[in-house]
């Protein structure tokens, strides 16, 4: 799957997507910062390599201080998560220095993120398509059920929205 993409902030969202359909921009009011990834039509001059797209981009605003300040200085980053694949993911900076060692050229060691700290790295992240949206009858789907309950989800953009 291509990697999800945190932004600094909503604004942001507008400036990677092709357009905002009012239920994005609901999610993204409601939700963000926070732990619900949307998947959205990337704007055609977004020319990042992220891997077959299928032209849409997964956007994210993390609920993070350490990453928003990051992300302010950056600009929007395409992330993995701090894990080999199957395995869980690091909490710590040990803890991904164990798991990924030489693969990584910089670690940024903030404390330990996840359960227990001010952020939601220890759960995944709900991930909504809104890629439907703009056909006839289209709706969001939600592609994983995460620490966002889907029924917030459906409380905000309505249920009859979800597909």
């Amino acid at each position: 799957a291509p990697p999800p993409v945190l932004i600094p902030g909503i604004p942001t969202l507008a400036a990677l997507a092709e357009t905002v359909p009012d239920e994005v921009n609901a999610l993204a009011k409601e939700f963000w910062p926070g732990a619900v990834t949307l998947v959205v039509q990337a704007r055609e001059s977004l020319v990042w390599d992220l891997g077959e797209t299928r032209g849409t981009v997964a956007l994210r605003m993390p609920d993070d201080r350490v990453a928003l300040n990051l992300l302010a200085d950056t600009g929007p980053l395409a992330v993995s998560s701090a894990n080999i694949s199957g395995q869980p993911a690091a909490l710590t900076c040990a803890e991904a220095q164990e798991m990924l060692g030489d693969r990584i050229s910089v670690y940024l060691d903030a404390g330990p993120r996840g359960e227990g700290a001010a952020d939601d790295a220890a759960t995944a992240s709900t991930i909504v398509d809104a890629t439907s949206l703009e056909l006839p009858e289209g709706r969001l789907r939600i592609l994983r059920s995460g620490a966002v309950p889907d029924d917030e989800i459906a409380r905000v953009v309505g249920a009859e929205r979800i597909a």
